[in-house]
């Protein structure tokens, strides 16, 4: 088990009923880095990987430079 899939676990048990938007997503992963500035590329990197899932061009992760 990663680390994270506690967060995702306490996600899914708290809200896993709840039907959002995605722009209801954005706004929520957009204030998180307002709050959190050192997350604003892991967060970049999953919105986009998010975005790109059923495009069968793109890569798992967005070409960001880092390797």
């Amino acid at each position: 088990m990663y680390f994270t899939d506690r967060g995702t676990e306490e996600l899914e048990k708290r809200r896993g009923e709840e039907e959002v938007t995605f722009e209801w997503l954005a706004e929520q992963l957009r204030a998180f880095v307002d709050l959190n500035p050192d997350f604003e590329v892991p967060v970049e990197r999953l919105a986009t990987w998010l975005a790109r899932l059923d495009d069968e061009d793109d890569e798992d992760y967005p070409d960001d430079g880092d390797g």
